[in-house]
């Protein structure tokens, strides 16, 4: 480990990658920073599953609740505050173990995603508000005529993406495509990183994912969506895209009981885990090593 950089844990939700983190970092003298896009925010520990107290006893985490929940939270924000960590962990010569499920965030680690340009609050609501205006299919011409790439790869009808397309576009001064080069500026060299993905067995990771939604329920979710819709601004923001608001929302409201909502919520997230396995598949190659349990022991790399 004398040579490498870092060591990089990804993998699908529920996967282990936190134990995997803990025992690495303690073997050696490591410090745990955060590359999943949920566990940013404050505000929701229990269902983004941010690390328990315990776990932050027995070795720092950085990068974990960080976030006001009506922020928004770009891939250049996380550019910034990783550069930071690592200058940090430089100097005192802890080993920086990055960990979680965003894959972008990994790219943007290793320069292989072009970081996106700030997006002012006011030019954020201006094409939001042309979206409720125009609808999406408008919009969608408009970005033909502007990033005709970028409108090739987005749907009319998602008007999410559309306005991210203009709105990124606008901020840099050209189009949203050739920012998507992935030729951006790494904060570390691949080659000298230990590089680690989790495939669990698929079965094995639906049964988890079902126990540990439960064990969310048990240690008091259900409260904390209440307390999270309480926060103002916080519905609006990207936090409230975790998975579970919606679902324990409809409990607290009397719309759904709670063995539906832990049905649907314990649905959507493995779809949410198969949506990344798929990704880190085709996205990292063969210099990434896969691994189907958080077992230090199986690692060849170190």
């Amino acid at each position: 480990m004398a040579e490498k950089q870092a060591i990089l844990i990804a993998g699908p939700t529920a996967s282990g990658k936190s134990r995997l983190a803990l025992e690495l970092a303690e073997r050696h003298d490591g410090i745990i920073v955060n590359a999943d896009s949920m566990q940013v925010y404050s505000h929701l520990k229990i269902l983004t599953a941010r690390p328990a107290p315990a776990e932050i006893e027995r070795v720092p985490h950085r990068l974990y609740g960080h976030v006001a929940p009506h922020e928004t939270y770009s891939a250049g924000r996380y550019w910034g505050d990783a550069a930071a960590i690592l200058d940090e962990l430089r100097a005192t010569g802890k080993t920086p173990i990055f960990c979680g499920g965003t894959g972008l965030y990994f790219k943007v680690l290793l320069g292989l995603l072009d970081v996106m340009p700030e997006v002012s609050p006011e030019r954020r609501e201006t094409w939001r508000r042309r979206l409720a205006e125009e609808g999406p299919s408008a919009l969608h011409r408009l970005l033909l005529c502007r990033d005709p790439v970028a409108a090739d790869r987005i749907k009319p009808a998602d008007g999410q993406r559309i306005v991210r397309a203009l709105e990124v576009g606008e901020a840099a001064g050209v189009p949203l495509s050739s920012l998507q080069a992935g030729r951006g500026e790494g904060l570390l060299d691949g080659g000298r990183c230990v590089k680690i993905v989790l495939a669990p067995e698929r079965s094995r990771l639906r049964e988890t994912i079902a126990r540990r939604f439960d064990t969310m329920i048990a240690t008091g979710a259900l409260e904390e969506v209440a307390a999270f819709r309480a926060l103002p601004g916080a519905l609006a923001g990207s936090a409230a895209k975790a998975i579970g608001i919606v679902e324990l929302a409809a409990v607290l409201d009397g719309r759904m009981t709670l063995s539906q909502a832990t049905s649907r919520a314990v649905t959507r997230t493995r779809q949410y885990a198969k949506r990344q396995e798929t990704w880190f598949r085709h996205q990292f190659g063969a210099d990434w090593e896969r691994l189907a349990t958080p077992d230090a022991k199986l690692i060849s790399s170190i």
